[in-house]
């Protein structure tokens, strides 16, 4: 299998849509490739067939046999690529860190190697008894940040 040919076909076909972005790329067994791709505002199952088109059309069966899945992301999936949290700024994530903790926040922004968390905690009062809530932010590195998922909330 021609890695490098299917790399420049799979690269062609997302430049013909500049709001698509490769998630992964894996060639697997038995000449399986496997390629996910996100949107900016989603990926339709239209521009999976195309995307998949772009690449089975040019590599030829005859040389060598192969199968191709192209797919969008699974909303159970963590985020994978520094674009996927651009996309879901003002959205709630699970974070899990490598120190073992685990946040969950409001996505404010994502700034080079970092994002930036805001939550709301009770937290008990300077003066007297009681708790008050509280507006926290934190920013957190990229190398910190074991897995990421988007809660889904209905």
């Amino acid at each position: 299998m021609d890695k490098g040919k299917v790399i420049d076909l799979l690269n062609n076909a997302l430049e013909e849509n500049k709001e698509l972005f490769l998630i992964e790329l894996k060639f697997l067994a038995d000449n399986k490739i496997y390629v996910e791709v996100d949107g900016d505002n989603g990926v339709t199952l239209k521009e999976c067939i195309r995307i998949s088109r772009e690449i089975e059309h040019n590599l030829d069966r005859e040389e060598e046999d192969f199968s191709l899945e192209v797919t969008s992301p699974d909303v159970a999936n963590p985020l994978k690529v520094k674009r996927q949290y651009v996309k879901n700024i003002n959205r709630i994530l699970d974070l899990k860190l490598k120190d073992n903790k685990t946040v969950q926040g409001l996505l404010k922004s994502v700034v080079d190697d970092e994002i930036e968390l805001e939550w709301k905690t009770r937290e008990p009062k300077q003066l007297g008894k009681g708790k008050i809530t509280v507006v926290k932010n934190e920013v957190i590195q990229f190398e910190d940040i074991l897995e990421a998922k988007v809660k889904i909330t209905f």
